[in-house]
């Protein structure tokens, strides 16, 4: 009994020593195994950043609005290139030398690039804005990377979604060593490639912003009669991108863009109430100005304090005549009359894209022109009725392009490549006024040029047509003076018209004074270009 005791003993030592023996050899393998995990995990990758690219914003003739400028930027790798070789690049020495001694891959500003080795790697980074961007408030601006305004926020996930990234990625080992021999993985953004082409011409842009810096607050519009595209679209002041806090101190508000903001319009309204005069076959209709008009207790008077006698309807627009178009109003069915208002852009927002939204400005009702003095003063452009720049080009489009109103445009279309477009956008147009009536239309602003010898909108090189505006505001200086919106819209050429141009000079005065001149100047600029 003792023995098979002992023997039990002895069974039982030998199972458990098998027992710990494969426990400790277990624990060994898996000491093993961690000891490689943790030699994977020390064999990684680091990454060197150069800078983001972004979306382009293009004019129609794929000339970049923003990112005209491309900096150089280089990814080192000290221990692979000398810093003498480096110094030859860097826009920054002693930023430089400080970088290097580091002794960490880094990234640096140069003042051009050179040949690429696996010490250094060029990139050729897209800036978003340089100096005197052009048309800022349409292109807007950006804050903390995303877009606020403008086409920067309508566009702002095409620009900024996707790959933007350029970088130089590094294998490492464990103690954060670049592995040279392993490579280097590059990663260069076409990012800038695609964006958004409008039908702004830059250079048509640049003459408008010229011209229209005389004007002190204003706005000017060019478009393609034919089409409706926009060419050119300034406000002023202007603002300069890159210095957003001078802008929003600026009492002027620069930050306005008066192109989409509703005014008085004054005269340039007469060629409405003309139309509709031409409309319903007052084609003859004359009247004398005796220099005002009484209706009831109520006097206007006109600019003529001794009157311009009898007229007709052409003679009246080039006297711009308010008596005459008074009594014109008196004539006419006041649904039609304000429905061709309405057909004309007037009363209606003008969308070119999220975000740059024209007011609809004020169109009074037929019930408030069924009081005499509101169409007294609807007659010739004043009282309750406002429009943006951008209506008032609009109707000039569809006088100019024999009666078809184009809606104006400013986007033609999405590009991936900065030279095709994709999904162009096409033109909208309708008609709204009858050839015949659109013609004589023309006439008579080409007669509110030629036929006054005092207009200071003719151009040198070429025939156009054109009506002023002097709107009152019921605004007062410290003098007491009104400050008035001088207008001016046209077209050019006289005889088979291509553009439409309109100017406002905000709080300027006498249109004939402070916006025909810059008419004459955008005319003549453009002439020359061409």
């Amino acid at each position: 009994m003792r023995r098979r005791g002992e023997h039990a003993i002895l069974i039982l030592a030998i199972l458990f020593f098998l027992i710990f023996f494969g426990i400790s050899l277990n624990l060994l393998k898996l000491s093993q195994e961690r000891d490689y995990v943790r030699t994977a995990a020390d064999s990684s990758y680091i990454t060197i950043h150069a800078g983001e690219s972004s979306g382009t914003i293009y004019d129609r003739n794929f000339q970049p609005l923003v990112n005209q400028k491309k900096n150089i930027v280089a990814v080192a790798v000290p221990a692979e290139i000398s810093l003498e070789e480096l110094k030859e690049y860097a826009a920054d020495i002693s930023l430089l030398e400080i970088e290097y001694q580091k002794g960490k891959p880094f990234a640096f500003k140069c003042v051009k690039t050179g040949e690429e080795s696996e010490g250094v790697t060029f990139f050729e980074i897209p800036q978003r804005y340089g100096r005197n961007i052009p048309a800022p408030h349409v292109i807007g601006y950006i804050s903390d990377g995303e877009g606020i305004s403008g086409l920067e926020y309508a566009y702002n996930k095409l620009f900024r979604i996707g790959s933007t990234e350029n970088s130089v990625t590094y294998s490492t080992d464990g103690h954060g060593n670049i592995l040279i021999g392993g490579g280097k993985s590059v990663v260069r953004s076409t990012k800038d490639k695609t964006g958004v082409v409008t039908t702004l011409d830059s250079e048509i842009q640049a003459i408008c912003e010229k011209a229209g810096r005389s004007l002190g607050k204003g706005a000017i519009v060019v478009s393609d009669v034919r089409n409706g595209e926009i060419l050119a679209m300034a406000s002023f002041p202007e603002y300069d991108i890159n210095n957003l806090t001078a802008a929003f101190e600026n009492e002027d508000s620069p930050m306005i863009n008066r192109c989409l903001y509703s005014f008085s319009v004054g005269s340039i309204f007469k060629l409405v109430t003309a139309c509709e005069g031409l409309n319903e076959g007052l084609t003859e209709f004359m009247c004398n100005c005796s220099g005002g008009h009484t209706m009831g207790e109520l006097s206007f008077a006109c600019h003529n304090r001794n009157g311009h006698g009898v007229q007709n309807m052409k003679e009246a627009m080039t006297n711009s005549c308010n008596p005459y178009f008074i009594t014109l109003s008196q004539c006419l069915d006041l649904q039609k009359y304000r429905s061709l208002a309405y057909n004309l852009g007037f009363g209606r927002e003008i969308h070119l894209s999220a975000g740059i939204i024209s007011s609809a400005g004020v169109l009074p009702s037929v019930d408030d022109l069924l009081v005499p003095a509101e169409l007294a003063n609807f007659s010739f452009g004043q009282g309750r009725l406002s429009a943006t720049p951008l209506q008032i080009n609009q109707m000039t489009c569809a006088i100019a392009n024999g009666g078809e109103l184009v809606m104006l445009r400013l986007i033609k279309g999405i590009t991936v490549d900065g030279k095709t477009i994709g999904n162009e956008k096409s033109s909208l147009s309708s008609r709204v006024i009858s050839e015949e009536t659109s013609a004589e239309l023309r006439k008579m602003m080409i007669s509110a040029i030629y036929n006054n010898e005092n207009s200071k909108a003719t151009p040198r090189y070429v025939m156009a047509g054109a009506k002023t505006s002097t709107a009152q505001t019921e605004i007062y200086d410290e003098s007491g003076e009104e400050l008035c919106h001088g207008w001016i819209t046209g077209f050019y050429p006289a005889s088979n018209p291509r553009y439409a141009i309109t100017v406002l000079a905000e709080h300027g005065g006498y249109g004939n004074d402070s916006a025909a001149p810059v008419f004459k100047e955008i005319v003549d600029e453009m002439m020359m270009r061409e």
